[in-house]
């Protein structure tokens, strides 16, 4: 087995100082969100990606690809938000054994209310004292990874 190529001094850096401030802003938003609306993080990562749909419906497995979480996770998860009335399940006419996750009234209403602090939030910590190049440069490095993690996935995926 080779050795495996360590990181470069630079290369340290930089990934202690991204996984540092990933979980500092994520701990932050996740407090923030909570005293401010009762919803967690991962609350309203459901719900932005239903409010994204035009009817406010997903299958299960499309919310699992868009928020890249393992199938127990997810269940868990919708199954807590569905009894704080917060999403609902809709049985899919297509496939009789598929369900539809539903954004519910109040699963609209939470949203929308916590959207402006949480907004205010991710500006407040996240974008201000950045310039626009950074915003940029920020963009532009973040699909380059991302484009690199996929390609990686689907090298990875189990042949059908």
């Amino acid at each position: 087995m080779d050795s495996p190529q360590w990181l470069r001094e630079d290369e340290q850096r930089a990934w202690r100082a991204y996984i540092r401030m990933h979980g500092q802003l994520t701990a932050l938003l996740n407090r923030q969100l909570q005293a401010d609306s009762g919803l967690s993080l991962a609350d309203y990562g459901v719900l932005v990606e239903l409010t994204d749909t035009p009817d406010g419906r997903l299958r299960p497995f499309e919310l699992q690809r868009e928020l890249q979480w393992e199938q127990s996770r997810l269940s868990h998860h919708l199954t807590r938000m569905q009894r704080r009335g917060l999403i609902g399940r809709e049985e899919c006419p297509e496939d009789g054994r598929g369900a539809f996750v539903v954004l519910t009234d109040a699963g609209r209403e939470a949203i929308t209310t916590a959207a402006p602090g949480h907004v205010e939030a991710v500006r407040s910590l996240f974008f201000e004292g950045l310039t626009a190049e950074q915003v940029t440069a920020l963009e532009r490095l973040s699909t380059q990874v991302t484009a690199r993690i996929e390609t990686a996935a689907g090298d990875c995926a189990e042949p059908a």
